[in-house]
């Protein structure tokens, strides 16, 4: 099914904006306007309207033409207004409106390319609009207005007689409009057609920003709370949905104007701030960027990118970049369905539900070129080529570039390629990381980017490397192995996965059918590519392995913590060679999570207050969170409660909605919106279903289980949430088994599993519960980020000695299961972790938990609470993780490091 939004059409002529553009005129004589002319325009910029006037009578009196009109892109960059006109009604101006995917001026913005027609009424895309005046008119030309990389609006003439628009007549309204498009787009800016605070709230929707910045995404909340969690807290969907008078009505109402003027100063000050972190350590990023490739980006819970832990913390990394200041660029993909909406049947049983995205409420744009053209790419195979449209999203200060290859011309095998993430068989899964690393990387060239690091977030984006290859083979003359060289110096690889069956690979024929055009272009032969992805190259019989690929070349590799370093490190000793672990070039830099896009609101004000204003900007050092020990007890609690209760009421609606959904009894439902109890000591799990991560170990004794979740004095509830692979059954199975208790007489009213897993869902939890639950069966967790994201919302860990918890936990800042001891039978693995479980929750967190002063205070249990939040706030937060990327990767792949002396034997 094909998504909604916009959808080309094909141009009845076919001009080529590039060929258009290559003529550049030299001198004052070569303008089509003079520079007198345009500075004629501007003198009266601070009339908009006059200038766009000035704008369309030059431009039709320069063409004569019968018609020039100025179109300009609305803030939402869905529609056109039409902003000024000679030879069309001007009773028009500023009511004439149209989306980018209705009539011949929504075609040349949709394509970002010139359209001439001779005959408008024989084009498929001609829509008379009768109260402009139209009709007289036959011919027509458009071109975009496009400023510093940006579409601002359309361009349009139109004649009276039937006229056939020469290539140099194309080029010469391409010219003027690039002249004349920074006056049209200061005059965009400072326009009156939309009311100033739409125009702002609509800026503030466009860039991510907003979605990490709690007084902004507070405005979008008050506008119509109701609609804002109906729209799954998308501002661009809120906007849309609410008529401009309505919102300039609430804005009054709510006396939003002022907070509205500063949300929108502070963005601009974000943007352009020059005094960073980024810009005293990271200065030779400017010209090289960072790229940084991942299969996923979990950004936000209306952008459907992700599916779990490696899209958030990609989303993470970037929005931390952002902050920091990082000159770094985000390559992915979009998929047009996204992950998965799960749904429980009767039997509990998990089904797996595809939607399409609605483009138009998405934050993104076309990404435009050096040449000021949409950006397409296309990439080779033995079976025909694949092309792509890029998208492109502001993430503060990043910009993340998505390819889409849905888009006309390609084989309906390839249109849906992207349609989901993590769908299909393993010629669907090839196609899609050559898409992602060949692709990805051409963007960049095609954007004119010149990266000075490539950061491959696991293995699924290793082909990049053979396009870079490429590149410098061609730019420099070069053979394929000295070319390597330098490329490899420039590769950062991340690998997060800590079992060999998690890792991608390929057999030989899929690989020639994908590979074999850029391996020809590299001189190559086909052994050799081969031999590039198998941990033992003479081993015929061997696979492609994309992670090999990504640690051959890469000059730099890390984990994710330090346990998956120990792990890493032994899983790949054959690839070199090494007799010792130590001796393998695998290092780890532990993951962190982005603190300010999982922050409760309470507890960044009780930060605020006693860390000081702007600390969110330090989070990386320690000494800033000395300062939790001198919050008053009885404060922070109270903060907690407050969390904890909307997470209770949280799970209440969601449950509910779930069974009004399966049409269950109303008695039912009843009892589910009474669930829970915000006296009970709440225990959180929320992950990915895989069986390793052992979602059911608390289910190995269901009678000291029942006993524990139904004392009256100490009574324990659990709060549980996610998926399972669509093609994982045990996984469902666990899922299952997990999500039944609710049915349960003995756990009705205390075991409650929320469907649909996502980054919302998640947000709730860590920022409600009392005890992060964390049991996968050690050492398969490479690290985990979703106990991270709890320690500085107040709660605790409670956990296996695996992944990060393994280097956190001091025996005073959480709980741990068990000592790190593993056992070769799995079987008796897992019955000790769980009887370790069960003894750490009746020994040590329940008693601790209800153990209250006269006040009412768990006093000992605050005090974990304070020293969880000083010992691990500053060491597991994305700043300080980008951080260390940036000084121990990103710099030295970028030859910006000051010293680097060798010792010679």
């Amino acid at each position: 099914m094909p998504r909604k939004g916009p959808v080309g059409e094909p141009v009845q002529e076919n001009i080529d904006l590039t060929q258009v553009e290559e003529v550049r005129p030299t001198g004052e004589a070569g303008k089509v306007l003079t520079f007198n002319e345009i500075d004629q325009l501007t003198a009266e910029s601070g009339k908009p309207a006059e200038t766009l006037m000035n704008v369309v009578a030059l431009i039709a009196r320069t063409f004569h033409t019968d018609v020039c009109s100025a179109y300009l892109l609305e803030p939402d960059r869905t529609n056109l207004v039409l902003a000024a006109t000679l030879g069309l009604r001007p009773s028009c101006v500023g009511n004439l409106r149209m989306a980018l995917n209705e009539g011949l001026a929504g075609l040349v913005a949709e394509q970002v390319r010139p359209v001439a027609v001779e005959q408008v009424k024989n084009h498929p895309r001609f829509k008379y609009f009768s109260e402009a005046g139209e009709e007289p008119y036959q011919s027509f030309l458009g071109v975009p207005l496009i400023d510093r990389g940006v579409l601002q609006g359309v361009l349009v003439v139109q004649t009276i007689e039937t006229r056939v628009f020469l290539e140099d007549e194309i080029r010469m309204l391409v010219q003027a409009a690039a002249q004349v498009a920074p006056a049209v787009s200061e005059a965009r800016t400072l326009d009156r057609f939309i009311a100033p605070a739409q125009e702002r709230l609509w800026a503030l929707a466009r860039n991510l920003w907003w979605s990490w910045d709690h007084d902004t995404s507070s405005l979008f909340h008050e506008l119509d709370p109701a609609l804002w969690w109906q729209v799954n807290q998308n501002p661009i969907s809120l906007l849309s949905e609410i008529p401009f008078a309505g919102i300039e009505r609430r804005a009054r109402e709510m006396v939003l104007h002022s907070r509205i003027n500063y949300a929108y100063r502070r963005q601009r000050e974000y943007l352009e701030a020059d005094r960073t972190w980024g810009a005293r350590h990271a200065g030779v990023l400017r010209t090289r960027p960072v790229a940084y490739f991942s299969a996923e980006f979990g950004l936000h819970e209306s952008i459907p990118t992700y599916s779990g832990g490696l899209g958030v913390l990609a989303g993470d990394h970037i929005k931390s970049a952002s902050d920091l200041d990082i000159p770094l660029i985000g390559i992915g993909l979009f998929y047009g369905q996204g992950y998965f909406r799960q749904r429980l049947d009767r039997n509990a049983w998990q089904r797996e539900e595809y939607l399409p995205s609605d483009i138009s409420q998405l934050p993104m744009e076309p990404a435009i070129g050096r040449k000021g053209e949409a950006v397409t790419v296309q990439i080779e195979t033995r079976t025909g080529s694949i092309r792509v449209k890029v998208w492109r999203i502001k993430v503060g200060r990043c910009d993340l570039f998505l390819l889409d290859s849905d888009i006309e011309g390609n084989a309906p095998e390839d249109r849906g390629l992207t349609s989901r993430l993590y769908g299909g068989d393993a010629r669907t899964r090839i196609r899609q990381e050559l898409l992602l690393g060949v692709g990805g990387f051409r963007t960049l060239r095609a954007m004119g980017l010149d990266p000075g690091v490539l950061h491959l977030n696991e293995g699924h984006s290793g082909f990049a490397i053979l396009e870079a290859i490429r590149h410098r083979m061609q730019d420099e003359g070069l053979d394929f192995d000295r070319a390597s060289v330098p490329v490899a110096r420039q590769v950062v690889f991340t690998t997060h996965t800590p079992v060999p069956a998690g890792h991608d690979r390929f057999p030989a024929d899929l690989v020639e059918e994908h590979l074999g055009p850029l391996r020809e272009s590299l001189g190559i032969s086909h052994d050799r590519l081969m031999q590039l992805g198998r941990e033992r190259p003479e081993n015929c019989g061997e696979e492609f392995c994309m992670t090999v690929l990504g640690l051959r070349f890469a000059r730099r590799a890390n984990a994710v913590s330090s346990l998956h370093g120990e792990v890493s490190r032994a899983m790949w000793k054959d690839l070199y060679h090494a007799t010792q672990e130590d001796e393998v070039p695998i290092g780890h830099i532990t993951n962190g999570v982005h603190v300010p896009s999982w922050l409760a609101p309470q507890m960044f004000r009780l930060y605020d207050r006693h860390l000081g204003g702007g600390w969110h900007e330090r989070s990386g050092e320690p000494n800033l969170w000395d300062a939790i020990e001198n919050i008053d007890d009885a404060e922070l609690w109270e903060t907690h409660l407050t969390l904890k209760s909307r997470l209770l009421e949280f799970v209440r609606l969601r449950v509910v909605e779930q069974a009004e959904r399966r049409d269950e009894p109303t008695d039912v439902l009843q009892t589910l919106s009474r669930v829970l109890s915000p006296d009970a000591l709440t225990i959180g799990f929320a992950r990915r279903f895989a069986t390793y991560k052992r979602a059911n170990l608390i289910l190995a004794d269901m009678e000291r289980l029942a006993s524990m979740v139904n004392d009256p004095k100490r009574p324990v509830q659990f709060v549980f949430a996610g998926k399972a692979h669509p093609r994982d059954d045990p996984g469902k199975r666990l899922l299952q088994e997990i999500a039944a208790i609710m049915r349960d007489p003995q756990f009705s009213d205390k075991f409650v599993f929320v469907e649909d897993y996502d980054i919302n869902v998640g947000r709730h939890f860590v920022q409600g519960v009392d005890v992060w639950l964390n049991n996968p069966r050690r050492p398969l967790e490479a690290s985990g980020t979703s106990g991270q994201k709890v320690v500085l919302n107040g709660g605790l860990n409670l956990s296996v000695l695996d992944g990060w918890w393994a280097e956190a936990y001091d025996g005073l800042n959480g709980f741990a299961i068990g000592t790190g001891r593993t056992h070769s039978n799995v079987t008796l693995h897992d019955a000790r972790d769980g009887e370790e479980l069960y003894r750490v929750l009746r020994d040590e967190v329940i008693p601790l938990y209800y153990q209250r002063d006269r006040d009412g205070l768990p006093r000992r249990w605050i005090k974990r609470v304070k020293r969880a939040i000083r010992t691990l706030g500053w060491r597991f937060n994305a700043d300080r993780m980008v951080m260390d990327y940036t000084l121990k990767c990103y710099v030295p792949a970028a030859g910006g490091t000051s010293s680097n002396a060798r010792v010679g034997r």
